[in-house]
């Protein structure tokens, strides 16, 4: 909540735009404000008006700038330490928690309205493990990127996150706008699966993928031929590929696959450490913006869909580069 313009500071940027120094512009960019603003600033100014604030007419407001800094430290703590079972924020906690904590009763819009004020959003949380050993994290990040970094630089490779998931039948339904009082309703399938895809993403916004059959349980052959595949797609580059430790990929095969190679270096994630793996987000991505919602109903069609949907990635690099960017590991690697 912004403090109100000084009269003192009104006068002083009025004077400067008489006298030539400034411009109306330059002014209304310095105190954030309209040009208009500055412009009614001049003419008070001319009929020798005051420029002191006019209080706003109506009632004061129930959330002021003290108790907004009070909402804003109330949401900055778990919810369970305010006696509820989760930890997450809603208006109508928040309702609760004001009137039994500070003796204000306001509305669930009003909450809103300042909790925007101070650039909160509503929107889900990134998960994390509670299993998630952060010592070894930092370990990785210690030891392993740095060598990373040293290969990216020696052989001028490109460096690709690697993933395999499954995308459902039963989609993620999005949101949209309907009357009030009528029914929104959303078909989709009663039946139940999934297709296999694979795919390796770049700081480059390079997207290589491949979509299988449901159900498909990836193997170390199927590994072996993914990365044989992005070998052949950079046929003369040199390529550092990071994945997680699942068996497929830490598998005897796989590593004398690995070592034959002389343009591909792997190295392996921390254990369940999906949030440095900007192929996660990729993924995240295909199922709750470009295949929400969708209207596949067997998994022939559901194939076709998600091979076209990251085709269609694929060819948006800007896109990826800013997926890519989202990813906490990004800012690791030069």
């Amino acid at each position: 909540m912004s403090q109100q313009t000084p009269e003192q500071s009104k006068i002083k940027a009025v004077l400067s735009i008489i006298s030539g120094d400034q411009s109306a512009a330059s002014v209304a960019k310095l105190f954030k404000v309209s040009r208009s603003t500055v412009y009614r600033w001049l003419g008070r100014h001319k009929k020798k008006e005051s420029l002191a604030h006019k209080p706003v007419s109506g009632r004061p407001p129930k959330i002021n700038l003290e108790s907004g800094k009070k909402l804003f430290k109330i949401i900055s703590e778990p919810a369970t330490k305010y006696g509820f079972d989760s930890d997450f924020w809603t208006t109508r906690r928040l309702q609760q928690v004001l009137k039994k904590e500070l003796k204000i009763n306001v509305s669930r819009v009003a909450i809103s309205q300042n909790l925007r004020k101070f650039e909160c959003s509503y929107r889900r949380p990134e998960t994390r493990y509670y299993e998630t050993d952060t010592k070894v994290q930092k370990e990785w990040r210690r030891k392993t990127v740095p060598q990373i970094n040293r290969l990216k630089k020696k052989y001028k490779a490109i460096l690709y996150f690697q993933d395999e998931s499954c995308i459902q039948l039963s989609p993620v339904v999005a949101k949209t706008w309907g009357l009030i009082g009528e029914k929104l309703i959303k078909k989709k399938t009663g039946n139940r699966g999934s297709v296999s895809a694979i795919s390796a993403v770049s700081s480059s916004g390079h997207l290589i993928f491949n979509v299988d059959k449901g159900g498909k349980r990836y193997r170390s052959e199927d590994i072996i031929d993914f990365l044989f595949k992005m070998l052949k797609h950079h046929q003369r580059r040199h390529l550092v590929v990071v994945m997680d430790q699942a068996r497929c990929h830490t598998s005897k095969k796989v590593q004398e696959f690995i070592q034959k190679q002389k343009r591909l270096h792997v190295f392996y994630l921390p254990p369940r450490s999906p949030e440095f793996n900007p192929d996660e987000k990729v993924w995240n991505h295909l199922k709750n913006q470009e295949m929400q919602s969708h209207t596949a109903t067997n998994l022939k069609d559901l194939q076709k869909l998600t091979r076209k949907s990251l085709l269609k990635m694929s060819k948006n690099k800007k896109q990826l580069m800013g997926i890519y960017k989202m990813c906490e590991a990004s800012t690791f690697f030069d």
